[in-house]
């Protein structure tokens, strides 16, 4: 099974990071977040091209700096994304010629090949899953206007969803279309798919998927290299 693309969504424009880089092109290490994130899918074997997904202005930088510098030659695309992570995706799904699509986040730099094989298995098998990893921490459903507690809910039933998100591309792209079609704006694209109908598994991934939103996540990004330096 080699027909299955990799999306990297890379436009985010750091709006919660007080850095004066994108967080996408921040270095870790000496190598930058979104090189973790290409690298990672770059390794399995079935996938045969990855396409990413940044502003118009990153296109040469993510081109030259990125993929030429580390030798990504499964980067087959490199292209401009929309005002929205939707429509970045949507812009995606429309130039892969793939049967399946794994759509992730380029700050999550630390999901590794083991889990993104876990996700094809799983896609493969019932169509439609995203990574996610249990709640660990006690959940409250509060009243929005006095903060008043309405009720504990069972965490047992609740998961932190991540990415990849794994889909035939066909069922994901009339999602992206129906919504878009709809003025629907979503931040998930799972909950694109759920929206129409289609069912969605789970597969359990790692706490250390995180993805680096703050500058406070740096902090934490390190110490799990530390901890992955160690045991290798």
């Amino acid at each position: 099974m080699d027909n299955i693309s990799a999306i990297i969504v890379a436009g985010g424009k750091g709006s919660r990071f007080s850095a004066t880089q994108k967080k996408q092109f921040i270095t870790l290490r000496n190598k930058e977040i979104l090189a973790y994130s290409i690298e990672a899918f770059h390794k399995i074997a079935a996938i045969s091209e990855i396409i990413v997904v940044c502003a118009p202005e990153d296109i040469d930088y993510v081109r030259n700096n990125i993929c030429a510098k580390y030798s990504l030659d499964k980067v087959t695309k490199v292209i401009a994304g929309g005002k929205e992570r939707q429509d970045s995706v949507y812009n995606a799904l429309q130039v892969t010629t793939c049967e399946y699509v794994l759509i992730h986040d380029g700050v999550r730099p630390f999901i590794t090949p083991q889990n993104i094989l876990k996700a094809i298995e799983t896609m493969l098998t019932k169509g439609s899953c995203v990574l996610g990893v249990p709640v660990k921490d006690t959940i409250k459903k509060c009243n929005p206007n006095t903060a008043e507690v309405l009720e504990t809910v069972d965490r047992t039933m609740l998961y932190s969803i991540q990415t990849p998100q794994c889909f035939k591309t066909e069922l994901i792209f009339h999602a992206h279309k129906y919504a878009k079609q709809s003025n629907i704006c979503l931040t998930d694209d799972s909950a694109l798919a759920e929206l129409c109908g289609h069912k969605v598994f789970i597969v359990e991934g790692s706490y250390d998927n995180i993805k680096i939103t703050t500058a406070e996540d740096l902090a934490v990004a390190e110490n799990i290299l530390q901890r992955r330096t160690l045991d290798s």
